[in-house]
């Protein structure tokens, strides 16, 4: 499904080299998880996957389903299936969440929506979410909690059905509870479409303890230094990165 293929990445404004000859193969259908220490160039990776203007591919190729995106706009990405779920979600005041979902699922299937079963699928999602009724009328992610900025990217997931999602530290600001309903959610996505890839970003193993990854990659400086299974994540947080390092060297 996603192929990254040698690529170099730098900072539109002081064009520092983030990314530096990274390579990594998402199949259909198959999860795998990023960890790395702060700076390594986690979330940088999110977002040159899907095309952020703060962001250059100097060399490599990005391959979506087939084709060179390399150029491709962000909505035009999203239009071919690509989502992610952010980090620090965007407040976008004067557009209730209701009126933006409809926006998003029109655009992306060039349709009119079907206002019963967008409905039926909205009050669905939002009690399997455990989110409150009048949510969805206020404006986008204005006045949630951090819970509820996150349980509204899964909404938005679960809304728009992408076939390849990024989680970009969903984990980040969520209880335990919280955490819990939102991974249910995903993997009742994921069961649903079990041709999905998903592709997480974290620095801790808890949250692929909900969402078992197929492979688990270590980036450090920009690069993938060390591929394994769960097991690698549980070896991490026991022994932390200089363990991995010593691994690499070794």
């Amino acid at each position: 499904m996603l192929e990254l293929k040698n690529i170099h990445a730098v900072i539109c404004d002081n064009k520092k080299e983030i990314l530096k000859d990274l390579n990594l193969t998402i199949g259909d259908g198959e999860v795998h998880a990023i960890m790395g220490p702060n700076g390594a160039g986690k979330s940088t990776l999110s977002k040159v996957i899907m095309g952020h203007y703060s962001y250059k591919i100097t060399s490599g190729d990005i391959i979506f389903d087939g084709k060179n995106i390399n150029d491709l706009e962000t909505y035009k990405r999203a239009r071919l299936g690509m989502f992610i779920a952010m980090q620090d979600p965007t407040v976008i005041d004067g557009v209730s969440s209701i009126e933006f979902l409809k926006e998003a699922i029109s655009e992306k299937t060039g349709e009119k929506v079907n206002l019963y079963s967008f409905i039926k699928d909205i009050e669905k999602n939002i009690k399997d979410l455990n989110l409150r009724d009048d949510m969805i009328h206020r404006s986008v992610n204005s006045g949630f909690s951090g819970g509820e900025k996150k349980k509204n990217e899964v909404l938005q997931l679960k809304m728009l059905k992408p076939s390849f999602i990024i989680l970009d530290e969903l984990d980040s600001g969520l209880d335990v509870d919280s955490l819990r309903e939102c991974c249910l959610n995903i993997n009742n996505y994921l069961n649903e479409n079990p041709k999905t890839s998903v592709l997480i970003i974290t620095h801790y193993p808890k949250i692929l303890s909900y969402i078992k990854p197929n492979y688990v990659h270590v980036l450090e400086d920009g690069k993938i230094v060390k591929t394994g299974s769960h097991e690698l994540a549980l070896f991490i947080e026991k022994n932390g990165y200089t363990g991995i390092k010593e691994m690499v060297e070794e």
